[in-house]
């Protein structure tokens, strides 16, 4: 049995939830049900769950600020929000499971099943310290990306990355003074997180950073010179984004 709570100050949201995995999921058992995050942290110190679901808007203390009570997590989490663009991109990017009000079940199926891989072993608690990195930095540009790893968190200096180039499902970074770092995130991954930190998706293959930018060159789509010396193509459907972001530098 999965031991699990639910945290959310929204009735219509806990009762959703509640119905649900007591009508399809009978191997989820509900071991606490709690409308605050003060209750919230109480239940967790007492009933040492398996799995949370956690209400990300909530008055007083948010979902992340529960979590950075009790941190390190060692329970799987699965936040539920009405929408919060930038939390779900830090969540998504710490390869994490969120569910969005009203609760769909097929989604919750999708979450539950990819919660019980993670409790097969594998330690989670770097990816929820990863996420709770990410998501303090929503006011301005993210300086330190929290990045999980196999071998557990590693920190990138957003100005030092150059530019970051799609190596398949994985991306390559390539930092200033540093050796390429190959991490296990698609190129679209560091898109959505570093979209609003100064980076540009000039080409298919590439998200460059603007900061890093030393010459462009005309042409039909044009290239960039980086300050490492890389060429990086721009592409044509991307040029327009580009020179309106080169023109606020």
């Amino acid at each position: 049995m999965i031991r699990t709570v639910i945290i959310d100050d929204e009735a219509g949201g806990r009762n959703a939830i509640r119905i649900a995995l007591e009508r399809y999921f009978p191997e989820v058992a509900i071991e606490g049900i709690y409308d605050s995050p003060e209750k919230g942290i109480e239940g967790i110190n007492t009933v040492k769950p398996d799995l949370a679901f956690l209400d990300i808007q909530m008055p007083h203390m948010s979902g992340f600020d529960l979590l950075q009570q009790i941190s390190p997590v060692n329970f799987e989490v699965i936040f539920i929000t009405a929408y919060d663009q930038y939390a779900i991109k830090a969540i998504r990017f710490s390869a994490l499971d969120y569910l969005l009000k009203p609760v769909d079940v097929d989604d919750l199926r999708h979450a539950i099943s990819r919660v019980k891989e993670r409790l097969k072993g594998k330690d989670s608690s770097f990816q929820y310290q990863s996420v709770l990195n990410n998501v303090q930095q929503t006011a301005g540009k993210i300086e330190r990306l929290a990045v999980p790893t196999l071998e557990g968190i590693e920190f990138f200096n957003t100005d030092d990355i150059i530019f970051c180039r799609a190596e398949g499902s994985y991306t390559s970074v390539m930092m200033k003074e540093k050796k390429p770092e190959l991490v296990s995130h698609n190129l679209k991954d560091f898109e959505n997180i570093l979209h609003s930190s100064g980076f540009c998706r000039v080409h298919h293959s590439f998200l460059i950073n603007m900061r890093h930018v030393l010459k462009y060159i005309k042409g039909e789509g044009g290239f960039v010179v980086m300050t490492d010396g890389h060429h990086v193509d721009v592409s044509r459907r991307k040029k327009e984004e580009f020179l309106k972001l080169l023109n606020k530098i």
